[in-house]
């Protein structure tokens, strides 16, 4: 096999997701997945018959929920797909560069890796700001710029103006992608309303976190119509399956908004909990602020706090190996239930009481 494949791939580490790594346990909270199952169900019968390329009724509606234009939306297979097209699209193995800030979702390197892309890494600051300095110094070279708002694992935005000013710097040739996959926990923070002043601006969505569907693996690439128009030269001959495609447009109907807005209410509350709790504990550094559907919690002894939990039937996730990320575990925020679940274990481990 060694001779058989290319160097690259045969070096490649893949993306370990939570499935894959394989930790089990009676309460998951590695994925930033919904605690709650979507409402939506499946009825159709006519799997004899391939989809859509581009089903036309889920691009009418993901338009009228993004305010978008249906010219400007690629449907993909998750986010993941959005980030694999544009290098597909748009790298040459070998010569290509992207810029992405680490730590933050690990899919960017390893796509790169991949297609045996090179990379500018550029780690983001202790305050987990974008370092603009080093940013500017080294886009000139680089063809596609991924960055993670708000970021993944550390749950903040960045600053709006920060981003607009790698915008207003980069040349035609480079283009911008944020990746909004934690957008719907605080939609005013998205920039696809720059779509339409910014050419090389492109935007990653997806129904996996908010919408509670996970399993469905769909996203969106929202960019313009031109950059839209080149992924569909790259994309798959039938990407989406028509069950996919049948079950988002249902998730797009008013009244399951309505449903994934109250359980976003539900989400924030939980956390406000588990923050307010976590940091009553010794055994608690620091918790980071969050946008999202999960929390980063640096501890001071992360190793013992990641087996105690999974002793107790919680799976959380590792962060300690990342960039300045020393001693962190990151939290799902689950169902009250299993937010109290965590603050009993921790309990457990410090003698008190809950």
């Amino acid at each position: 096999m060694k001779r058989l494949i290319p160097h690259h791939i045969y070096a490649l580490q893949p993306y370990q997701s939570a499935r894959r790594i394989g930790l089990t346990g009676r309460v998951y909270l590695n994925a930033n997945e919904s605690p709650w199952n979507n409402i939506i169900k499946y009825q159709h019968t006519n799997l004899n018959r391939y989809p859509e390329f581009q089903s036309s009724v889920l691009l009418n509606k993901y338009a009228q929920y993004s305010n978008i234009s249906i010219d400007n939306i690629l449907i993909t297979r998750g986010a993941d797909e959005g980030i694999e097209l544009l290098v597909r699209a748009f790298c040459m193995p070998k010569n290509d560069k992207i810029m992405f800030f680490p730590p933050t979702y690990d899919m960017y390197a390893v796509i790169a890796n991949m297609y045996n892309i090179k990379k500018k890494i550029i780690p983001i600051l202790s305050s987990f700001q974008l370092d603009l300095i080093n940013i500017k110094k080294h886009i000139n070279d680089v063809k596609l710029i991924y960055i993670c708002n708000p970021n993944n694992p550390t749950g903040n935005f960045f600053l709006k103006s920060d981003i607009i000013s790698i915008l207003d710097i980069i040349p035609l040739k480079t283009l911008l992608i944020i990746d909004e996959a934690y957008i719907d926990f605080s939609v005013k923070n998205s920039f696809v309303s720059k779509i339409h002043k910014y050419a090389n601006l492109v935007i990653l969505r997806t129904l996996s976190k908010a919408f509670g569907l996970s399993a469905l693996r769909c996203g969106f690439v929202l960019s313009n119509s031109n950059i839209i128009n080149v992924l569909k030269k790259v994309s798959a001959p039938y990407p989406i399956a028509t069950p996919v495609s049948d079950l988002a447009i249902q998730s797009l109907q008013l009244e399951n908004i309505k449903y994934v807005q109250e359980n976003i209410l539900q989400v924030v509350f939980n956390k406000d909990f588990l923050v307010k709790k976590l940091q009553s504990f010794s055994c608690v550094d620091y918790v980071f602020p969050s946008k999202t559907n999960f929390v980063l919690v640096r501890f001071f002894k992360s190793d013992i706090i990641f087996q105690h939990l999974l002793l107790h039937g919680i799976v959380v996730r590792d962060q300690s190996y990342k960039t300045g990320l020393n001693n962190c575990l990151r939290i799902s925020i689950g169902t009250m239930k299993e937010c109290q679940d965590i603050i009993q274990a921790l309990c457990m481990l410090e003698g008190k009481k809950l």
